[in-house]
């Protein structure tokens, strides 16, 4: 389910904090021709990521993501409980 706020200055600042965070992790994928992006934001803290580019086959995507990616989310987002990727 979709994250239902009731004022949607709050959802687009959410968004704003996660992408921030994203472009700390960004310069690191890009250097290996990968990219991410916000695919949803859940109710309960949840946001799906999507991996484009060689992060999408990479077998180390996994650690990417919860070493780097979710690592730097939970820190700058403390609205954010979980990360998750989504095919």
């Amino acid at each position: 389910m979709i994250l239902r706020m009731t004022d949607q200055t709050d959802t687009t600042a959410l968004r704003e904090k996660i992408e921030a965070a994203l472009d700390v992790c960004r310069p690191f994928l890009h250097a290996d021709g990968g990219e991410v992006e916000i695919s949803r934001i859940c109710e309960g803290g949840v946001v799906e990521l999507r991996f484009h580019g060689t992060c999408a086959m990479c077998a180390m995507s996994k650690m990417t993501l919860r070493a780097g990616i979710e690592r730097a989310i939970l820190r700058s987002v403390p609205e954010i409980r979980r990360v998750e990727s989504v095919g």
